[in-house]
């Protein structure tokens, strides 16, 4: 496991290239979002997908969510209308997931079988830059039910093993993002389980 230390406020760009060359190889890592630190996986390479759900210890009939660049991209990954995007461009970039329908390149095996997925755009340059060549995985770094931490060496501890490269901003303000559900008329917030 390597662990590369940058800040938000002043980014390491070979921190992102070398942590994109990771994802690539089919790499897990640990990196700080607009509101958790979460585990990252391409999400076309099975193998990595299936190493985020172990690390976790989290049922594989239980979705993970994907991240995006930017909201240009939400049209590969979603299928979604003007209403959507509008709603989509008024609250992204933020700590938003959105339930949508997914587009057919989204795999099954990241969505639990399911015909939605949950996509964010963080409000958060290192998050956004590791999505530029491929979607991520977007997890939160914890065991399943268990507590979310803010310092990347406890949520190491928690998680009991080495993902393959840690992004090290520090500790960072924990609190989930939001989830709404824009598969119907209007907007549902979920309660997180």
């Amino acid at each position: 496991m390597k662990i590369l230390k940058t800040t938000n406020d002043n980014l390491d760009e070979n921190v992102i290239n070398e942590s994109i060359e990771v994802l690539a190889n089919g790499g897990v890592i640990l990196y700080p979002t607009d509101t958790v630190y979460g585990l990252g996986a391409n999400i076309f390479d099975n193998t990595a997908v299936r190493k985020v759900f172990d690390i976790k210890n989290r049922n594989f009939l239980k979705p993970l969510s994907i991240l995006i660049s930017n909201t240009k991209s939400i049209d590969l990954v979603a299928n979604v209308s003007i209403l959507q995007k509008k709603v989509l461009n008024k609250y992204l970039p933020g700590p938003y997931t959105f339930i949508l329908y997914k587009s057919k390149i989204v795999p099954l095996y990241v969505t639990g079988g399911r015909a939605t997925v949950g996509v964010r755009v963080p409000k958060n340059e290192i998050a956004c830059k590791l999505a530029s060549l491929f979607p991520i995985t977007t997890t939160s770094a914890n065991i399943s039910n268990e507590q979310v931490l803010d310092d990347p060496k406890d949520i190491l501890k928690q998680l009991n093993c080495d993902v393959d490269l840690v992004i090290d901003v520090g500790p960072i303000e924990s609190k989930a993002s939001t989830i709404i559900d824009l598969t119907s008329n209007k907007m549902n917030y979920i309660k997180r389980d």
